[in-house]
């Protein structure tokens, strides 16, 4: 999908992977929605955004609330006339090693921003982008969603749950010409990792990945009309890397 004079919708993207996301993609000539919970980020993302010469607006938005979500989505059609490309970005980070001991609201808000926000996104999308002929989704996943990861359980459930829930959704290309990718990176230098670390260091050995090069590959998703329920993985030094081993469960849908 060529992005030049399309119209973005970037969640969590006061920040992080998502500023890095919506600069991009306003880069390559998009107008971009730039939704958040956090009004005054979002607002500095846009100024950003139109400092750089680009075209955005800034919407503030509880992903969690299925209300919200689909306020969020009209306002963007309303306000650059269609939505044509989607990236499901929000997500938080909380600790979770000692499950038992984990506080039980921070947890399941980690659920419900990681995964439940994911699924509200796509469903208000959908429609939106079947009114503009089609577009493209994608969803932010991580590693952490593809391997063993003791160290946080319940986020790698979360992602684990975006990875599985893009994959399955592949059908829509042919039925909707809608294309549902996600983004898998490794740590990235974000304000959520900072949280997370709450002023300790990085492991020996661990690299952080810079949110532009995690930008490089949502762009690179959009743009690549092959990229059906794919799966990309960003590693520090390395190019993005599409994952292919993964087995399909073949019971025909009703």
């Amino acid at each position: 999908m060529e992005i030049e004079g399309r119209v973005v919708l970037v969640t969590g993207a006061a920040s992080g992977i998502g500023r890095a996301s919506a600069l991009a993609l306003a880069s390559a000539g998009a107008r971009v929605a730039v939704a958040d919970i956090d009004a005054d980020g979002a607002g500095e993302t846009v100024r950003q955004i139109e400092a750089a010469g680009g075209t955005a607006t800034a919407l503030a938005v509880d992903v969690t609330d299925a209300a919200q979500v689909q306020s969020m989505v009209t306002a963007a059609e309303e306000h650059f006339g269609g939505l044509d490309i989607v990236h499901n970005n929000a997500g938080i980070l909380v600790p979770t090693h000692d499950l038992a001991e984990a506080d039980l609201d921070r947890t399941l808000a980690m659920v419900h921003i990681n995964f439940t926000a994911v699924l509200l996104g796509t469903r208000a999308a959908i429609p939106a982008l079947q009114r503009r002929g089609g577009g493209a989704i994608v969803q932010t996943a991580s590693v952490a969603g593809l391997v063993v990861y003791p160290g946080n359980p319940v986020y790698a459930a979360t992602k684990a749950g975006v990875v599985g829930f893009t994959r399955s959704l592949a059908h829509l290309n042919e039925e909707m010409n809608i294309r549902v990718s996600c983004i898998c990176p490794e740590r990235v230098d974000t304000p959520l990792i900072s949280g997370a670390l709450a002023g300790g260091t990085l492991p020996p050995g661990v690299s952080l990945i810079r949110p532009e090069e995690v930008a490089v590959g949502v762009v690179q998703l959009v743009r690549d009309d092959q990229a059906v329920g794919a799966v990309m993985k960003i590693s520090p030094g390395q190019p993005p890397e599409m994952l292919e081993d993964f087995p399909t469960w073949g019971v025909e849908r009703s």
